[in-house]
């Protein structure tokens, strides 16, 4: 049974089912976890030629997405499924999209619509009558909506319990309990000259836990030390930060 739904509105649906009918995500979709369904807007056009576009008013470069294809495709989503879905629209005037975003939109809903922009963006009246937030994916400008929405998608998807082999292959990544990843070594033992810790070698549990806890605090510290004021740390966390600036 699919407990996750995601519809992507697009120009470019075969971008998407390329990228997500593949791998982890495409094999979630074959064993009815998870559908992405994409949408072409230029099917709800009223013209023949399928224009989706127009010049904007009060001038300026580039070409703007129209108002009713978009709306009509929106609309159509919503009534199949019987109800107002919750819509991202994807902008570089989001939200910096997170994996708090991720956890809370896997968490909030079982269906909710992606809007893919194209162009120079969309007319704002679909956004203030149709969309609920706008997410961004990081502070610099790509030519659509597409790759911006199959990263969303991705996150969210793979939280879906039966997408990932086991909670784990999540939970203890970067961001999710709100440090960065330990570093992972595979064989061999030893690789020109650069040894795998000894640690990882012992088969004691605790020691191996330990070490992982420190080497992801201290990861934190040293490349992302605004997320170490945000993480959750209990007191052994503390002691072993004391631990690593001694050693630092």
């Amino acid at each position: 049974m699919v407990t996750m739904h995601i519809y992507i509105l697009t120009l470019f649906p075969e971008e998407i089912n390329a990228v997500m009918r593949s791998s982890i995500i495409g094999r979630a979709q074959e064993n009815d976890i998870v559908k992405i369904e994409c949408r072409q807007i230029r099917d709800y056009t009223l013209n023949r030629q399928k224009q989706v576009d127009d010049h904007p008013y009060g001038g300026g470069m580039g070409m703007l997405m129209q108002v009713q294809p978009l709306y009509d495709c929106w609309d159509a989503v919503c009534r199949e499924e019987g109800r107002r879905l919750h819509t991202v629209y994807m902008s570089p005037q989001g939200k910096p999209f997170t994996q708090a975003d991720a956890v809370r939109l896997k968490r909030d809903y079982d269906s909710f619509i992606i809007v893919c922009g194209h162009y120079e963006g969309v007319d704002e009246r679909f956004i203030e009558q149709c969309v609920d937030e706008e997410i961004s994916v990081g502070d610099f400008v790509v030519t659509g909506g597409e790759l911006p929405a199959m990263a969303v998608a991705d996150a969210v998807c793979r939280l879906v319990p039966g997408v990932l082999s086991d909670a784990e292959c999540f939970t203890d990544e970067s961001h999710y309990s709100g440090l960065l990843e330990y570093p992972q070594y595979s064989r061999p033992v030893s690789w020109m000259g650069r040894d795998v810790p000894e640690v990882l070698l012992s088969g004691h549990h605790g020691n191996i836990a330990r070490w992982r806890r420190k080497q992801a605090l201290m990861r934190t510290l040293l490349r992302r030390p605004d997320m170490l004021e945000k993480a959750a740390l209990d007191e052994n966390d503390l002691k072993l930060l004391e631990e690593i600036k001694k050693e630092l």
